[in-house]
């Protein structure tokens, strides 16, 4: 692992465990044990250690779940599989997060909006006419309908409102 990947790692546990506005490039140094300047040298601001953290978490997210879709014996499995990938990513993340990304970082926000939208609901969709097909999802379900539904389903899990964090 490099210098720059050893820093979004390590910068990595301080954001999904504290948030991203809460941590100090002086924070992510001591948590590493090296110097701001090691940092610097890497990343200009935090703002661009940020986006090179989320484009590599957002690529291997990426890997991950075409590597579960290519890999599972049918739709039952591929659910399984994804739902225990996402309960092991979403456990590992502190809500706050979310509210950093779009209050002080609406480009980076942007981009995992743009996954979200767009691989992921893609990813939904086809293990529905996969499972269509296969005849273990019923044939009048509208694939886009339900991808959609199920997007805000688990958005729904990390809304305040609907549950609020000193309660769930």
């Amino acid at each position: 692992m490099g210098t720059k990947e050893r820093i979004a790692s390590g910068a990595q546990e301080l954001f999904f465990r504290f948030g991203i506005r809460r941590i100090t490039m002086d924070e992510i140094a001591n948590h590493l044990g090296i110097s701001k300047k090691t940092i610097y040298r890497s990343f200009k601001d935090k703002e661009e250690l940020v986006l090179y953290l989320f484009k590599s978490k957002l690529k291997d997210d990426k890997r991950d779940f075409t590597c579960i879709q290519q890999d599972s014996k049918n739709i039952v499995d591929e659910v399984f599989c994804i739902m225990s990938r996402m309960s092991e990513l979403f456990s590992k993340i502190n809500p706050v997060i979310f509210y950093d990304l779009q209050k002080y970082h609406p480009k980076i926000w942007q981009l995992f909006k743009d996954f979200k939208g767009e691989f992921i609901l893609g990813i939904v969709e086809k293990m529905i006419t996969k499972g269509i097909k296969d005849k273990l999802v019923r044939s009048d379900v509208n694939p886009k309908v339900f991808a959609r539904l199920r997007m805000e389903e688990i958005e729904m899990g990390f809304n305040p409102d609907v549950f609020p964090i000193d309660k769930f």
